[in-house]
């Protein structure tokens, strides 16, 4: 790729990141902090501003697109929470020992807020913040800080109101923008594969990137999930949740696609550019319909999409049930006949998408419309999860105590610094750094010192122009944009935006000090901070090995029920919603092993996971949804090829062996199965032509691969437990 090429597709990835949700939802977060905070200024005094900006700056954390519906539930308990320890830390003002009390025992309690995952991170956060920038304003007496906590509560319930209303005019921009953003990994999922169709890939390599790109892939498709499919009533919703769902079929087709890559041998490796060539279009497609909804361009013509697509064989070899298909040439192996057939049914996806964003196509969401609640994540806030680290190895309280302990050392280095005016600081860093991995420790260290660094010039240049306060509210409301904006994207420009606006926020409170000298403050507080909370990412650690027993159980108990779900609901022909929540869970078990695969190579050598079982593992869980795809998809679009009477008891038999398969490891427990012979390789059972008049024996040998890919995925999952 040229140099002109590469700059084109760098600006075009910048025109999509800008006009991504993040951004949108970080601008809106500046438009209500500022709103909240010039309110309160205009209102009272300065000092009343602060105080309310911070509540305000509370209540944005766990501020992200989400369902209407429940956007106050998901806002409410970190203002909630938060408001009772910036009091309490407010009233420790006058003694050392009362703050590192209120700041130990805050800490505990707010990275217990962990427990609940993605959620628990804003609530975790908010907690530890209020106590915080608390510590940020001078002394007061107990009159004064109900007064500050009252503005406090006040900027938050302000925020609060404002974002319910934001959300809801932002709901269908957000809509649009998610799914967006899932049909760009989508895009780059197809890249992945077509590499793996190059006739020179290297699989290992190539196996690592196709496990990565399927866990991003989980985690993007959820948080469409949750916004796209809410209340799909009006026919916009419905467009966008109909491609939606038309993408996750296409998801399982690519899947089954890295099946197709077991069984060529190399003698099809002359079929396999026209493959690669295929799914690079489907991608540069999915792009292009990517920047049409960002920009609000109506889709291209179905036709032309197919031009673009290119075909690999006549339609008919796509024909319907009933219809008698003509074969391709003869020449090409039932294997390559297969993987052009997943691939062709990739480009169906793909037309279908510009179908229905044209309008062209009605959705189809009868499975959805009425039962959309179990598709997104939970939004209610129960006990369970804390109930479940009971124990003295539960990962979230050995965090908990490890983070209290950070603080309560960082608060007592603070009190003994030579300057020890902004305390907090010190804290803040801890608090930002210090994650429940060493690999995210370690990331957020380097880019929190970085961040600092050019925060620190970008605040000097600021104050030399002695900005009035009004300026200064405004410059902490983009910074809190900036950084809200990139938290989850690039940490960096976080770290930067954040050390801006909390060097503003102290300036405003401790007017007096000498800019110069905070900044040189600044500097050594983070890297002090920072150091403080890598040495302490080694006591009391919880290593990704000690999750691999959950994930792994995770992993085989969603196979197996969504084996069961698959190949009952192929008989029954039953509405297929629980079908479709067991291949989320599938997929989302499958996302969190790969990811504590990608940390465990940031730990020490001598506790880190053996990557090759867990990747034979996924690569295993992967081939299995591929064979279940399979099946499936047959069972629905060419049943009337199939002779049931022998159908209908094989299936039964496949899901029942299936499950004994994975239930019956040594992981779970029970005691060892005798030693079964080894399962035999793809590539010597492959089944008979997917383009015959009778696809009985096609289906049979589908589900004795199936059977097969499941003993192996036991093996796989007991040798990443041994």
């Amino acid at each position: 790729m040229g140099l002109p090429a590469r700059l084109r597709k760098k600006a075009w990835r910048a025109l999509c990141m800008l006009l991504g949700h993040h951004i949108t939802n970080g601008l809106a977060v500046a438009v209500g902090l500022m709103l909240v905070t010039v309110s309160i200024y205009l209102l009272d005094d300065l000092s009343a501003a602060s105080a309310g900006a911070v509540g305000a700056l509370i209540a944005t954390l766990p501020d992200m697109p989400a369902q209407k519906r429940h956007k106050f539930q998901q806002l409410l308990p970190v203002a909630a929470l938060g408001a009772p320890l910036y009091l309490a830390m407010q009233l420790a003002h006058e003694s050392a020992l009362q703050q590192g009390a209120v700041l130990v025992c805050g800490t505990f309690v707010a990275f217990m807020g962990t427990a609940w995952g993605k959620r628990g991170g804003p609530l975790s956060a908010g907690l530890m913040f209020s106590m915080l920038f608390s510590m940020a304003s001078p002394a007061a007496g107990f009159v004064l800080a109900l007064e500050r906590t009252g503005w406090f509560v006040c900027g938050a319930g302000l925020y609060m109101v404002y974002a319910v209303a934001a959300n809801g005019l932002l709901n269908a921009r957000y809509r649009v923008q998610l799914l967006a953003a899932t049909l760009l990994e989508f895009a780059e999922a197809l890249r992945s594969q077509s590499r793996r169709f190059s006739p020179y890939a290297e699989s290992e390599v190539l196996t690592g990137d196709m496990l990565r790109r399927q866990a991003a892939l989980a985690d993007t498709l959820q948080a469409a999930r949750d916004v796209v499919l809410e209340s799909p009533r009006t026919p916009q919703r419905q467009k966008l949740a109909g491609m939606l769902l038309s993408l996750l079929e296409a998801r399982d087709q690519l899947v089954a696609c890295e099946l197709d890559t077991q069984t060529l041998s190399s003698g099809d490796l002359a079929a396999l550019p026209p493959l690669a060539d295929a799914l690079a279009a489907a991608a540069r497609q999915i792009d292009v319909l990517a920047t049409a909804l960002l920009l609000g361009r109506r889709a291209a013509d179905a036709q032309a999409v197919r031009i673009a697509l290119g075909r690999l064989y006549p339609a008919d070899a796509r024909a319907p049930a009933g219809d008698a298909p003509s074969p391709p040439a003869p020449a090409l192996s039932a294997s390559v006949r297969d993987a052009a057939l997943r691939v062709a049914a990739i480009g169906d996806e793909v037309e279908r998408l510009f179908g229905l964003a044209r309008g062209d196509e009605a959705p189809e969401l009868a499975t959805v419309r009425e039962n959309w609640q179990l598709f997104i994540s939970p939004t209610g806030w129960s006990w369970t999860p804390l109930k479940s680290e009971r124990g003295w190895y539960g990962p979230t309280l050995r965090q908990a105590l490890r983070a209290a302990a950070a603080i309560g050392t960082g608060f007592a280095i603070a009190l003994h610094l030579p300057w020890g005016t902004h305390k907090y600081w010190v804290l803040i860093t801890i608090t930002v750094v210090m994650r429940a991995n060493l690999a995210q420790t370690l990331q957020r260290r380097n880019a929190r010192i970085a961040g600092t660094l050019l925060g620190c010039l970008v605040v000097m240049a600021f104050l030399s122009t002695h900005p009035r306060p009004i300026a200064i509210l405004g410059c902490i409301a983009i910074g809190a944009a900036i950084g809200h904006a990139f938290v989850v994207r690039r940490y960096l420009i976080t770290a930067t935006a954040a050390t801006t606006q909390g060097m503003l926020q102290a300036h405003l409170l401790n007017a007096g000090a000498h800019p110069a000298f905070a900044v040189g403050e600044r500097i050594g507080d983070t890297l002090i901070g920072a150091v403080i909370a890598w040495l302490f990412s080694y006591v009391l650690p919880v290593w990704e090995r000690d999750q691999v027993p959950r994930l792994v159980q995770r992993v085989l108990r969603a196979q197996a029920r969504h084996a069961r779900l698959a190949l009952t609901a192929g008989v029954e022909r039953a509405p297929d919603v629980d079908w479709r929540l067991g291949r989320r869970e599938a997929y989302d078990s499958l996302s969190a092993l790969g990811q504590a695969a990608g940390r465990t190579l940031s730990e020490p050598a001598r506790v880190q996971l053996p990557l090759e079982p867990l990747e034979t593992l996924q690569a295993q869980s992967y081939r299995l949804l591929a064979q279940l795809t399979a099946v499936k998809s047959t069972l629905q679009l060419r049943r009337g090829q199939l002779q049931m009477e022998l159908v209908a008891p094989a299936l039964e038999r496949t899901a029942t062996a299936i499950e004994e398969a994975l239930n019956t490891s040594a992981a779970s427990g029970r005691p060892e199965q005798p030693e079964a012979p080894e399962p035999p390789d793809d590539a010597s059972m492959r089944p008979p032509d997917a383009l015959a008049d009778d696809l009985t024996p096609w289906l049979l040998g589908r589900l004795a691969l199936a059977q097969a890919t499941a003993l192996r995925l036991r093996r796989a999952a007991d040798r990443a437990l041994g």
